[in-house]
């Protein structure tokens, strides 16, 4: 089962209890399902857990049956009314008038308590809405084919504290999230607190992995810088033991030469502790850099 799939499973286990809020879930079913006009009303979808809410639902808000059912109970399942007395029961209750109706717009009056911002927002998601596996990326999506619709819907999501982004694709309208925090937000407004900790588990898990990659990478780095500084310090070394002998060397510096030659991969910090008599880093950094550009006096 997919994410999207999960989340909406999540979000059928609630009950429409309150009519009001059955009714508001159900207008945002029919604002971004597939077909909602004078003529006919047809929600496709590949949600089994939406598929068996739908008729308790519209049940609920609308008192009537869907006049087709799907056949079967896997795959993509579709509903549809078609009957002219129930299309103009769902019209009225919407408060728009069937004959007259040439775009559709959100009738605000139907959702101005929160619980049915929070509901209409669900049947939304429900019938025109996805999300990605976190895991791979953050992305949630609204998509439906009124942009009347899509404008209210963004105006309603501000409201509600949200700030989603507009895009269009194939004769859609889009909202959609792209912050793991906006998306945990959104679906703990509707009502899928799992879903939401999910997304925060799996941004919390991300960000650990960066970090430790990120602490990986600059100790990879450092290692990297301290064997060529070795590298360099013994070359150096062994070009002055080759052309002049070490004991051309001041005291100082041979001693810190003969550090550097039995320890050749130790850091800076480990020969300081190895130093006797004792000598602080950057006394011993300071003496290294003198070896490598080392030239005895005439």
């Amino acid at each position: 089962m997919s994410f999207s799939s999960q989340a909406k499973a999540e979000l059928c286990q609630q009950k429409p209890e309150r009519k009001c809020c059955a009714l508001a879930e159900s207008y945002g079913v029919l604002l971004y399902c597939n077909t909602f006009s004078p003529r006919e009303i047809r929600i496709i979808t590949a949600s089994s857990h939406f598929a068996q809410r739908l008729p308790r639902l519209f049940r609920r808000a609308f008192n009537l049956s869907f006049d087709s059912l799907p056949a079967s109970d896997t795959g993509k399942q579709s509903f549809s009314i078609n009957q002219p007395e129930k299309l103009s029961l769902i019209f009225d209750a919407f408060g728009a008038e069937i004959d007259s109706t040439l775009s559709h717009h959100i009738n605000f009056g139907m959702i101005e308590e929160d619980c049915c911002r929070s509901s209409f927002i669900r049947g939304a998601f429900l019938a025109g809405g996805s999300v990605t596996d976190p895991e791979k990326r953050y992305h949630l999506e609204l998509a439906t084919p009124h942009h009347s619709v899509s404008r209210e819907a963004y105006s309603l999501l501000l409201d509600m504290g949200f700030a989603p982004k507009e895009t269009r694709r194939g004769g859609n309208s889009l909202l959609y999230f792209k912050q793991a925090d906006a998306i945990a937000d959104f679906f703990t407004t509707i009502g899928a607190s799992r879903t939401a900790m999910a997304v925060m588990t799996a941004k919390v898990e991300k960000e650990m992995r960066n970090t430790i990659t990120r602490q990986i990478n600059c100790d990879n780095a450092n290692a990297d810088k301290t064997v060529a500084a070795a590298q360099a310090q013994m070359a150096a070394i062994r070009r002055i033991a080759r052309n002049y002998g070490l004991d051309c060397l001041p005291e100082p510096l041979h001693q810190a030469a003969l550090l550097r030659i039995a320890n050749p991969e130790a850091r800076l910090s480990g020969l300081v502790l190895l130093s006797d008599p004792p000598v602080t880093k950057s006394c011993l950094s300071h003496r290294l850099k003198k070896i490598m550009t080392f030239e005895p006096k005439e």
